[in-house]
């Protein structure tokens, strides 16, 4: 995902220099020679999250820093942390509902007092889902409600960080919004059956992410805000074993994330799958109650990649609805119509029907 904002962003008209900043030097060096030739400079940086005094050093003097790192729930603060101390605006995919309220509650007055703009959970979902809840919010006179369903196939690519995110969303007791207050819930507890476009029909949970986190912070009077996943064939071989909290405790997660990856790489090389997200959302308008719909597919890594990537660009061409610096959802900063005009144009599209022939945009 990090991987194909890199190729996006050093392929934009106004960007000098793109540096691929990571622990692995040889794998950066593999992306950034596929990338010569692009319109920007693409170049390496050898650089240790867990240090940091090097990563204040290695963001320093950027305009952006774009993250792709995680889990979020172990790096998220650390990288906010560092940004606002090398005075460098921050955008990142974090989609981790934890480390979404840990840089908000941690650093959203330093951040408005140093004026570095953070942009938390700029991705598919939470990103994209985030900025279509806004969407209704300024087509509906009042917002009440919205639900927020992803459909991730188990292939859908991603590797070691997404499977150990799987494993976090799933664990414990998870923060929803309900009734215009925050609430514990645990994970996994309720499900439902959600129709996507082109999927049908596919069972899905309650975990945790970013949008019951971000979004009352910046839609007044939303009474709830719900987030909801499947992964279709095989997800009891998830869903059950974290309903029983088998992946509760940090080091317990590691260990079947490495063990669940490794098993992964066991069966044939396939191209990752698509996967689906769909908003729900209820409000009123002209003394009306209205449910609206908006839905899309695509794949993991071009949508993600490519959110971050645009996000990114306007954040740095100031863009954005904020000129103050302070922590913040997408949904709280970006333009919809602008922000998926922009995805339009890469190729990934959002629909008002299960059908796909009513676009967004």
């Amino acid at each position: 995902m990090g991987s194909r904002a890199v190729e996006e962003l050093a392929e934009a008209e106004d960007v000098e220099q793109v540096t691929i900043a990571d622990r692995n030097l040889d794998v950066a060096r593999q992306i950034a020679g596929r990338l010569q030739g692009a319109k920007a400079k693409v170049d390496v940086k050898r650089v240790n999250a867990q240090d940091h005094r090097g990563l204040v050093e290695a963001i320093r003097d950027y305009d952006v820093a774009a993250s792709a790192l995680g889990p979020f729930y172990i790096y998220e603060a650390k990288l906010v942390r560092a940004a606002i101390e090398a005075g460098v605006n921050y955008t990142s995919i974090c989609d981790d509902w934890l480390a979404a309220d840990e840089v908000i509650n941690q650093f959203s007055e330093k951040a408005r007092k140093e004026g570095v703009t953070i942009i938390t959970g700029l991705g598919t979902s939470p990103g994209i889902s985030n900025v279509g809840v806004r969407y209704f919010a300024q087509q509906m006179d009042k917002l009440r409600r919205v639900d927020i369903s992803v459909y991730l196939p188990l292939n859908s690519g991603g590797g070691e960080a997404v499977m150990g995110h799987t494993l976090f969303i799933m664990s414990g007791k998870i923060a929803t919004w309900r009734d215009g207050k925050r609430m514990m819930i645990r994970a996994c507890r309720e499900e439902r059956v959600i129709e996507f476009p082109k999927f049908g029909k596919v069972k899905v949970w309650n975990m945790g992410h970013g949008e019951p986190v971000t979004v009352p912070l910046s839609i007044p009077g939303i009474q709830d805000v719900n987030f909801f996943m499947g992964f279709g064939p095989g997800s009891n071989w998830l869903v059950l074993p974290a309903k029983l909290g088998l992946f509760g405790g940090k080091w317990r997660r590691q260990v079947l994330t490495r063990l669940l990856n490794s098993l992964k790489h066991l069966g044939k090389s396939q191209e990752p799958e698509w996967g689906a997200v769909r908003i729900d959302a209820w409000g009123e308008l002209g003394g009306k109650e209205v449910h609206e719909m908006a839905c899309g597919i695509g794949q993991m890594r071009e949508a993600t990649g490519l959110s971050l990537a645009i996000g990114t660009l306007m954040l740095a061409r100031k863009e954005i609805l904020t000129e103050e610096g302070g922590v913040y959802g997408p949904e709280a900063c970006m333009d919809p119509i602008k922000f998926f005009t922009y995805l339009k144009e890469r190729g990934i599209l959002s629909y008002f029907d299960l059908e796909m022939t009513k676009p967004v945009v």
